[in-house]
């Protein structure tokens, strides 16, 4: 024992540059994975986000107006309860004839503490005020993004005789707003849903129950219909329809998070082995005596691998103590998600899970890389006396008669000469430039969505609406404006044959003026009964550009001709956009009875001039309008995916910091094949300088090939990973950006650069050495 740990510390001593390495590429892999893991749970899950802040309830029971659902929570499962509230089941408008949202209204004196509504706009009831003439109301935010509803505006609501302020935006853990499918939650004061004139069978009661085990969901569902009767009981939703339902795009940041993460601990595994197997090559003596002294090839073995994993422990230490303690400290989404991921259920044990797989991951690259050394004879053999790589080849010796520089031909043949060698060197350095060049692909998608929207099927920049004005009015409002081109826009529900959910139904411009929307495959949609299809739409439908496809509206039925692909970043994908003429193609002449033909767009979409700034327009606007006139910024999924931007750079220094690991690897190789070469190098009349720029030369060549290889190779995998992601989401594929020419050629050359810089000084100290030549450097 006490030997062998006298040789780590002799080991330690001399490479101890790439022991500090090694933990610290070790540090940012275990801090990339663990932020992976928690924006993954604060931005690619939303729901969890929400019910971990609202203390959110895992059951909602909705029943008659008579039921006892107070005594649910007597039940030995229910921890917390929120509520039970009387509710009225109704429909809301911002005004007559718009379109209208079904609105569960609750009943709350004061805001619960068990699924607590959490405030994004306005405030809270306030029994002070909220009582007058004009009462208020705060709306779940899906519905409000639904009805255009903001702090301030009017709701007009069946049932009631008077018209309802709203004071407030909320969002919820629960299942949110969908046309047709589930009603939006609302919130009032009681003594404002006593002034409900709706009958009996609009009235209920709501109780939300938060369960000590989550697990328990469903046995608790069947105990309160026991308890209450079937016949009592209208609707139950549980957390997992809440968490199913809140599932989409978001995911994305997540997965990338997750992928750079595991590429970077598959570099630095092979950077280790890579490292590894180096040393032994050049430790060989020095292992034969180990043996000739007494160690068993089991004993060096467990050596080498006790060293390896005692720097990767030392590492996933550092990176999982600096996560707990400097995590929550970062500014922006990354410190809130930190917050909010130690208290979500699990975090301890996901924590130790990483560390563990990295300790786990990184230590079985460690045994195969030692397990050459228990290989190695106790009684060292000489190597050959000529150069292993034979007699100079015809390209070199041409090259030498051309008169290139010898350090280049001789530092050229120094790095490939050993063909298999040199090709293992070059994948462990390609794999981490290959990672950066798909993190440079995701930054680059990004910009796309950012500086050029119209690319990505987001032309217009600002959706207006207006309540009180004319269509005509609003038209020549919007035309006078000459920093935007304004086209009007419709949206309806749609049933297709066999679907119980719906889709989206867009109209968008006219057959005169088609709106310029972005089509990756087919052509746009010109003449009658012709659309354009999300790819989310297209796998729900199992159909293809150029098939015909049937949806209902209100029982009307349309046939469009699917033209073209679009990308569609909204509603995973399952929309369909035509022109406003088809779309309305009849209404007044088919329209089911009861429904009224639409006589106006419902919106209009801003497309604006090159340079113009939408903050200042949407003003212009707004004053143009004396405020009549609504005007929102259109989504963009970049906003979503903000985070990645920040942490692709922690990503891609924790990628570079592996690189160097592996760079100082293929120097020290470098140095130590060239050091048996130095008498002959000396004997042919080269320098030291010029032996300095033979091993630098090789060094920057096995760079070279390493930076060509990754980068190609990583163009290639992120547009194939974006364009993947894009599908499964309902996107669509089309959506991925090669980084500029330029970029990659930036990547290169900083790559070479810096392994020629590292290179320098070994070089320098080896050319300088003074070697006999003995049996001692041949060995």
């Amino acid at each position: 024992m006490r030997a062998a740990a006298r040789w780590t510390q002799a080991h330690l001593t001399a490479h101890r540059p790439a022991a500090v390495l090694t933990a610290l590429a070790t540090a940012g892999i275990t801090i990339s994975l663990l932020l992976a893991t928690a924006l993954f749970a604060y931005a690619a899950d939303p729901w969890q986000r929400a019910f971990t802040q609202s203390s959110g309830a895992h059951v909602w029971i909705h029943t008659q107006g008579g039921a006892p659902v107070g005594s649910l929570a007597g039940l030995d499962e229910v921890r917390a309860t929120s509520g039970p509230f009387r509710t009225v089941r109704t429909t809301a408008s911002l005004q007559p004839g718009d379109a209208r949202a079904t609105l569960e209204l609750r009943g709350a004196a004061k805001r619960p503490t068990t699924a607590a509504p959490q405030i994004v706009a306005g405030r809270w009831l306030d029994t002070g005020t909220d009582t007058g003439a004009t009462k208020g109301i705060v709306l779940e935010s899906s519905v409000a993004r639904a009805m255009w509803a903001k702090p301030g505006d009017t709701v007009v609501l069946s049932g009631f005789a008077a018209h309802l302020r709203v004071v407030g935006v909320a969002d919820t853990a629960e299942v949110t707003f969908r046309a047709g499918e589930t009603p939006g939650v609302a919130w009032v004061l009681p003594s404002t849903l006593d002034a409900s004139e709706t009958g009996r069978d609009q009235r209920g009661r709501t109780i939300g129950l938060q369960l000590g085990d989550p697990a328990d969901t469903d046995y608790v569902v069947q105990r309160a219909v026991t308890q209450l009767g079937a016949d009592q009981i209208t609707d139950v939703s549980t957390w997992r329809q809440a968490k199913a339902a809140a599932e989409g795009d978001n995911q994305l940041l997540g997965r990338l998070l997750g992928l750079f993460g595991l590429g970077a601990l598959l570099a630095a595994a092979l950077a280790v082995g890579g490292a590894i197997s180096t040393r032994i090559r050049g430790h060989l003596r020095d292992i034969s005596i180990l043996k000739a002294i007494g160690f068993t090839p089991g004993q060096v073995v467990r050596m080498f691998v006790a060293l390896h994993l005692g720097l990767a422990l030392l590492g996933v230490a550092l990176g999982a103590l600096l996560t707990q303690v400097v995590g929550t400290l970062v500014p922006g989404r990354i410190g809130e998600a930190m917050s909010l991921w130690r208290q979500l259920p699990g975090h301890a044990w996901l924590t130790l899970v990483i560390s563990g797989g990295v300790v786990a991951f990184i230590g079985v690259a460690t045994c195969l890389a030692a397990w050459r050394a228990g290989r190695v004879p106790p009684v060292p053999v000489a190597r050959a006396a000529t150069a292993a790589g034979g007699r100079a080849s015809a390209l070199t010796r041409r090259a030498l008669g051309l008169r290139v520089p010898p350090a280049l031909v001789l530092g050229w043949r120094g790095a490939f000469h050993r063909p298999l060698r040199s090709s293992a060197a070059v994948a462990r350095l390609a794999v981490p430039l290959l990672l950066i060049t798909i993190a440079l692909g995701a930054w680059t998608t990004l910009d796309r969505f950012t500086s050029h929207p119209e690319n990505v099927g987001l032309p217009a920049a600002l959706t207006a609406r207006s309540d009180t004005l004319g269509d005509r009015e609003l038209r020549q409002l919007l035309d006078s404006q000459r920093q935007l081109t304004a086209y009007p826009g419709a949206e309806v529900q749609a049933l297709v044959p066999g679907q119980t959910g719906t889709i989206t139904l867009r109209g968008l411009g006219t057959d005169a003026r088609p709106y310029p929307g972005a089509v990756v495959e087919g052509r746009v949609a010109h003449g009658p009964d012709e659309a354009v299809a999300g790819q989310g739409l297209l796998d729900l439908l199992d159909a293809r550009v150029g098939d015909w496809v049937r949806m209902t509206v209100a029982g009307r039925p349309h046939v469009l001709h699917i033209v073209g692909r679009g990308i569609e970043t909204t509603d995973g994908g399952r929309v369909v956009s035509t022109t406003l003429d088809t779309l309305r193609e009849g209404d007044s002449d088919d329209a089911a009875p009861g429904v009224s033909a639409p006589s106006r767009p419902d919106f209009y979409q801003l497309i604006l001039r090159h340079g113009a700034d939408p903050d200042s327009v949407r003003e212009s606007l707004s004053k143009a309008s004396a405020g009549r006139l609504e005007v929102r910024e259109t989504p963009n999924p970049a906003d979503q995916l903000s985070a990645v931007r920040a942490v692709s750079v922690g990503l891609i220094a924790v990628l570079t910091l592996i690189g160097l690991v592996e760079l100082a690897t293929t120097v020290g190789a470098g140095v130590r094949d060239r050091s048996r070469d130095l008498l002959a190098l000396r004997a042919v009349g080269l320098t030291p300088r010029q032996i300095t720029a033979v091993i630098v030369s090789a060094t920057a060549f096995i760079t070279l090939a390493a930076a060509l290889a990754g980068t190609t190779l990583g163009v290639l995998a992120s547009q194939w990973l974006i364009d993947l992601q894009g599908r499964t989401s309902g996107w669509g594929t089309g959506i991925a950006q090669r980084p500029a020419p330029g970029i990659l050629l930036l990547v290169i050359v900083v790559a070479v650069l810096i392994a020629a810089t590292a290179a320098v000084l070994p070089a320098a100290r080896a050319a300088r050495r003074r070697l006999a030549d003995s049996a001692t450097d041949l060995l």
